[in-house]
């Protein structure tokens, strides 16, 4: 968060991120990303088996939407973390494949790992 606003002209055009991240390449599932609230304590891993995670801020919120608190939902209010491959991999041979034959299968797994100090 704290680089979000800064003058980088990829943060300028996506008007915040969104960027795919490329993991350290490896077999089974390994860390895509960790998010640490210092004020709550509350913590998220995420692991995977994707080559990459696209880190997405939530860059087109213009607060017209509201919760259901009544609070509005502004740039840069959440976070998402897609776990996948890297964008135009069909076109980038250096890039891994995503080619699915017929008759193949595709999957992935992806866990999303909660913790938080406990409640006294």
């Amino acid at each position: 968060g704290r680089h979000i606003r800064e003058a980088d002209e990829q943060l300028r055009h996506g008007l915040g991120y969104d960027h795919n991240w490329v993991l350290r390449p490896g077999a089974g599932l390994r860390p895509a990303a960790r998010l640490h609230d210092p004020a709550s304590g509350r913590t998220l891993a995420v692991l995977t088996n994707q080559p990459g995670v696209q880190i997405y801020t939530a860059n087109k919120l213009t607060g017209a939407l509201t919760g259901p608190s009544g609070r509005s939902y502004r740039q840069g209010d959440a976070v998402s973390l897609e776990t996948q491959h890297f964008p135009d991999s069909p076109n980038q041979p250096g890039f891994p494949s995503t080619v699915l034959r017929p008759g193949s299968e595709f999957t992935s797994t992806t866990v999303f790992r909660f913790t938080a100090p406990p409640a006294y």
